[in-house]
């Protein structure tokens, strides 16, 4: 038995939802370690949708749930994610929803700042979701942020309001906004503060305790490998690091902790926002796969750039990220294709790549060496056993497998929980 780490291979929006659900229903314990409210999926438990984006996956089902220091948390996208699920009829208690208390708090003035920013970069602009994650972290790791567990400490709020508000100030004039008032900040605080508070634990010594009872524990990240803030397109990335390797520090437990790696792969590729895509298609293939695969964002609704998979990326993606084996998402996407593409190395200045270059020029220029497979016209949606594949879908998996060196341990032919081909179990291998 192992802990299990699933982290998206791509620029996210792969499928982890479904997945990370499947594997919570088998898991004790389930830690988000990174990011904000910026992203999510979308659970369908059912026949009902979930769409979650702070809040972890096990939730949903009662099993214990942390949202670790690594995450950059916007208390009150929290409570307004908790008032939605109960409508549907899951009620959050602290016994199943438990937050580190030295995860540091998104406040208005970061969204202020984030969407002041981006207005004002023009053609610059990174394409933020405007939900101030990058100008938290940015505090974070400036040493004046807020935490949650601040929200119960007055003397120190109140010094860390004027450090933060000193800098932030300046900046909010200089791009032509509204300063922040320190009273209204304040208020907002003290009034948060019983509502979140409740929920504020040591996660660290909890995780603590679930590895020595022999406890399953599952780590699931947001976005994917390719927005990680230093292996990722810079600078059109997220603000933290995405990797495998930030479930120890994003969690507090130790590197010896982290087991399985599972990279969540879709069959083809998509990106949202701004940035490099070699493999993007303008035509109506690409269209076809946004359309079938409805492809747009969980939280922001922003449509995805679609186009065909990239085995290169895929592989450095395992490589940096330490893949022990991925799921396969959104084969069924691809019925009906006479033919499919993959992109097996790139062509750069006359040379020929294999990996994708760190420089922003580089990465733009890039053309796509592609290898052409067999199509096929059966239907894959349902599939619940590699058996009932058509043999052209079975090849296409298996050259996936040899191109990003990395074994398929799952294969989702639909949303729903139960169309999933368990080829390697994560927490078992």
């Amino acid at each position: 038995m192992t802990n299990v780490v699933v982290v998206g291979s791509q620029w996210g929006d792969e499928g982890k939802g479904k997945v990370v659900d499947w594997l919570a229903a088998r898991a004790d314990v389930v830690v988000r370690f990174q990011g904000g409210h910026n992203a999510g999926h979308t659970l369908v438990i059912d026949g009902v949708s979930y769409k979650l984006s702070l809040l972890p996956s096990g939730v949903v089902r009662g099993t214990p749930s942390i949202i670790g220091n690594g995450v950059v948390v916007d208390p009150w996208a929290l409570l307004r994610e908790i008032d939605a699920i109960a409508e549907k009829g899951v009620k959050v208690t602290p016994d199943v929803l438990m937050l580190a208390e030295n995860a540091a708090l998104i406040l208005p003035l970061h969204s202020r700042l984030d969407q002041a920013r981006e207005a004002a970069a023009g053609k610059g602009k990174i394409g933020t979701t405007g939900r101030g994650i990058g100008p938290a972290y940015e505090d974070k790791v400036a040493r004046r942020a807020i935490r949650v567990c601040d929200l119960a400490d007055d003397a120190a709020l109140d010094i860390k309001i004027d450090r933060l508000l000193a800098h932030h100030n300046a900046l909010l004039k200089g791009l032509g906004a509204e300063p922040v008032d320190a009273d209204e900040l304040r208020a907002q605080l003290t009034e948060l503060a019983p509502k979140i508070l409740p929920f504020s634990r040591p996660v660290w010594r909890v995780l603590d305790e679930y590895r020595k009872a022999g406890k399953r524990i599952l780590f699931e990240g947001a976005q994917g490998t390719l927005l990680d803030v230093d292996h990722g397109t810079y600078p059109y990335v997220t603000s933290s690091n995405t990797l495998s390797g930030n479930a120890a520090v994003g969690s507090g437990m130790g590197p010896g902790g982290i087991g399985y790696v599972l990279g969540i792969t879709k069959a083809y590729t998509t990106r949202v926002g701004e940035g490099p895509f070699p493999t993007e298609l303008f035509d109506e293939v690409g269209n076809r796969l946004g359309e079938r695969g409805h492809e747009f964002g969980t939280i922001t609704g922003r449509k995805r750039r679609c186009g065909w998979f990239d085995a290169v990326l895929v592989r450095q993606a395992v490589k940096v990220s330490g893949i022990n084996g991925i799921a396969l998402t959104k084969l069924d996407v691809l019925d009906g294709f006479d033919e499919l593409k993959v992109c097996v190395g790139y062509r750069l200045n006359g040379e020929v790549l294999d990996y994708f270059p760190a420089g922003m020029t580089a990465q733009a220029q890039v053309e796509p060496i592609y290898e052409t497979l067999e199509g096929w016209s059966q239907s894959t949606e349902g599939a619940r056993s590699f058996a009932d594949l058509p043999a052209t879908a079975v090849k296409y998996v298996r050259r996936i497998e040899e191109l990003i060196e990395a074994p398929v341990a799952l294969l989702s032919t639909s949303p729903e929980r139960e169309d999933t081909i368990l080829m390697r179990d994560p927490f078992t291998d």
